[in-house]
């Protein structure tokens, strides 16, 4: 590792460096912004297709949608099922808001099933104790014995950039009806031991590509992926407010509609996207060799046996992460907490009856777990400054 004799005092190292990207981009990106601008056809358009085209290809499947944001695609793909008041959706306590909020914003339930440790994704034996213990058949539906609500959707979310265990999860969902959708908003790109890429396995599969993702957009924006034609039509329909004919509407839908703008750089950022996964995979597995080599306690990313974690985050786990976040802050090293509270711990959630130490794996990770830098700009200095100063930390301890 490098000395601190060679690392300068005025040393900074971004959480994330936009900055870094766009400088080796700005050509191409000024040059596709011009020929929106020249067209000036903003909405859809043949720019939002080329971009579904190529992303559906990438991810493996037939058909994807482009949205306005990935809290938008969650939304449509749960509308996409006619999800409502007196339904339930299973899903992670531990995830972006948006997870949990776009059920409750249709008038459905989020119901929280704990994590696995090592990943942070839902836990497959938590959902069927759920399942087999918590709730009974009624007819062709499936009732939570508490509630009273429908369990109609079961909706991992692949965090950190690495795939869910999807596998019992999809006998899971088929074993007892469920639809199946896919929180790929931090995965674009992952895999499975199968081979599987993350959105392609589920009925639904939803992408974010707000500006801090693997692949960022210059805003909000999003898309739906899925094998199914008729999920892909309604998909389609429900973006632009359930109109299939310009002013005529068969279903309520919403103004999902990703613009040509986003569809531009995120084409001229796609063809970059795999060397930019490469060069996080580089810089967190150079991290978990310093922290190995250095016998520190810290728990480092687990990443399963054949599975491709594209690392949207590099999460550590401290004893004393709120010691060591501040002692990073103070030496000009961007750090971030996802999450520092878990869903079910939200004060908007309060009146679906949850209570501290009913989900203690997500509750342990949100005191534990700290997000470093990992982009792929990170020069190999930054990065052994990086954990340097974390080693300081809790060797100190």
């Amino acid at each position: 590792m490098t000395s601190a004799a060679t690392t300068p005092a005025a040393t900074r190292v971004p959480l994330l460096d936009l900055k870094a990207q766009y400088q080796t981009l700005r050509p191409q990106i000024e040059a596709t912004i011009r020929e929106v601008c020249d067209s000036q056809q903003f909405v859809l358009g043949p720019k939002v297709e080329e971009l579904e085209r190529q992303v559906a290809d990438y991810c493996a499947v037939k058909f994807a949608i482009g949205m306005s944001s990935g809290t938008d695609a969650l939304l449509a793909a749960l509308m996409a099922f006619d999800i409502g008041a007196g339904d339930e959706v299973i899903t992670s306590p531990y995830s972006f808001f948006a997870t949990a909020g776009v059920v409750a914003r249709l008038g459905a339930r989020p119901v929280f099933c704990d994590i696995q440790p090592d990943t942070y994704n839902l836990d497959p034996e938590a959902v069927a104790r759920f399942l087999r213990d918590d709730c009974r058949r009624d007819g062709a539906l499936l009732v939570n014995r508490a509630t009273g609500g429908r369990v109609r959707a079961l909706m991992p979310v692949h965090l950190y950039g690495q795939m869910a265990d999807m596998s019992p999860l999809f006998d899971l969902a088929r074993g007892y009806g469920l639809h199946f959708i896919e929180d790929a908003a931090q995965a674009i790109g992952s895999e499975d031991s199968h081979g599987a890429r993350a959105g392609g396995l589920g009925d639904i599969g939803c992408l974010s590509f707000f500006p801090s993702k693997n692949l960022g957009a210059f805003g909000d924006a999003g898309m739906c992926l899925t094998q199914d034609t008729k999920l892909a039509q309604r998909l389609k329909v429900l973006r632009v407010h359930g109109g299939e004919t310009k002013y005529h509407h068969s279903i309520i839908g919403g103004n999902f509609r990703i613009d040509a703008l986003q569809a531009a750089v995120l084409l001229v950022k796609l063809g970059h996207l795999d060397d930019w996964t490469a060069g996080r995979q580089r810089n967190a597995a150079r991290y978990t060799e310093l922290f190995v080599a250095a016998g520190s306690r810290l728990v480092t990313p687990t990443i399963r046996e054949g599975y491709r974690h594209i690392f949207n985050q590099y999460v550590i786990r401290a004893r004393n992460r709120d010691g060591l976040r501040e002692h990073l802050l103070a030496k000009n090293i961007g750090c971030e907490i996802y999450y520092p509270i878990s869903l079910h711990m939200q004060k908007c959630f309060e009146g679906l009856g949850y209570r501290e130490g009913d989900l203690p794996v997500s509750e342990e990770a949100a005191r534990t777990t700290l997000a470093l830098p990992v982009y792929p700009e990170l020069t190999p200095e930054q990065l052994e400054y990086v954990a340097r100063s974390v080693l300081e930390f809790v060797n100190d301890a």
